[in-house]
């Protein structure tokens, strides 16, 4: 209701001008959150000769419908602020008559790839030329997506079956723009031989001047599966991937698919340029704390605790009508906690305005060693 967003507004002006007993939640509060602690397009401590999204991308979040949203992201990038984050694939033709990327601006918590969709190389370089200016650091081409309304449409992992038109996309996109430029696939769809099927795609992309390749370890069946299936019934092969990359040593090659933790990450990071994460990240966000410290080397990372108040002040300095989905990924904090449940159903439950006005009443919920430290 207005009454509980005024609320929620005036609580957490209060807590941006005075220190609440027992909380911390007040230092975090406010425009501070928005001009100090999302600085991150330059990462220290690493070479400073390549760029952000080539840096961001040995250990990165992949594109995730109704996961990977704005909201998610300017949190996520808080726990992990080197690490690339991807949006949700936006079809090249919502991007062109205008509105989608104004709504995914990059703004304050870069470096982030555009995911887009199409076939049509011409539109799909007007779309990258539009995500350039907009402030996206890469853009990629989504030549992974089974689902049947993609298909319809003639992009998605349909295209790993026309590598010319993929090449072409490339060529236009790197015409087009001057960030990194890069291209998500699966190993094969349906009975494409995954050898020689992949790499007649990667020879192709390559020489199309891809500066990327992110492979999905798992072949992608255009009918018969749906896309929650095709990420779990065709079995993982890993060690293509890593053949692949064997194969084409001058093609930077990104692992994706079946990763469930950072040393899942660390492991393929022996053979491959970058590692993925999709849904384990969306379930456990800590992992992200957790790749800042063991693969970007940071000293300092965010507690459990901290990691839930910053994720509270973004949401108190959201619009009202954005409050429930910032507050959504939250829920992912209390993974493998005694009160998990009733924290999960508290964020999908309360009002949103109720919960910002009286943000603290979720730190009970916690036990209280897991609000004391965090990432383990």
């Amino acid at each position: 209701s207005h009454s509980l967003a005024k609320t929620a507004r005036m609580a957490a002006i209060r807590a941006a001008r005075e220190e609440e007993p027992g909380g911390g939640l007040a230092e975090f509060i406010g425009e501070r959150i928005l001009h100090e602690a999302l600085r991150f397009a330059i990462i220290p401590g690493m070479n400073s000769g390549m760029s952000a999204a080539e840096r961001g991308r040995r250990f990165c979040v992949a594109p995730m419908m109704r996961h990977s949203h704005r909201a998610a992201r300017a949190w996520w990038r808080l726990l992990c602020p080197p690490a690339l984050l991807y949006t949700e694939m936006l079809a090249a033709d919502a991007v062109l008559r205008g509105g989608r990327l104004r709504r995914e601006s990059p703004e304050t918590h870069s470096p982030v790839a555009l995911q887009l969709g199409g076939c049509d190389p011409r539109k799909i370089a007007q779309a990258a030329k539009a995500g350039e200016q907009a402030g996206f650091a890469e853009i990629n081409l989504n030549c992974g997506c089974p689902s049947q309304r993609v298909q319809r449409a003639e992009f998605g992992a349909a295209l790993m079956n026309r590598p010319r038109v993929v090449a072409d996309a490339v060529r236009a996109m790197k015409s087009a723009v001057c960030v990194p430029v890069t291209v998500k696939c699966r190993i094969a769809v349906d009975h494409m031989d995954p050898v020689a099927g992949l790499n007649n795609f990667a020879a192709a992309v390559q020489d199309a001047g891809a500066d990327a390749l992110i492979v999905h370890a798992r072949k992608a069946w255009l009918s018969g599966l749906n896309p929650a299936q095709n990420r779990g019934v065709p079995p993982l092969d890993h060690a293509r991937v890593r053949k692949l990359k064997a194969d084409f040593p001058g093609l930077r090659i990104v692992v994706n698919g079946g990763l469930q933790s950072v040393a899942d990450a660390r492991r393929e990071l022996a053979f491959a340029d970058g590692a993925m994460l999709g849904r384990a990240v969306a379930r456990n966000p800590m992992l992200l704390a957790e790749a800042a410290a063991r693969i970007f080397g940071q000293e300092k990372i965010l507690s459990r605790r901290e990691a839930l108040e910053r994720g509270l002040a973004l949401a108190m300095a959201a619009p009202p009508r954005e409050w429930r989905r910032a507050l959504a990924p939250l829920a992912g904090l209390a993974l493998g906690m005694k009160n998990a449940r009733a924290f999960r159903r508290a964020l999908a439950e309360r009002n949103p305005a109720e919960i910002l006005s009286r943000p603290q009443s979720l730190f009970p919920l916690f036990p209280a060693a897991a609000l004391a430290d965090g990432h383990a």
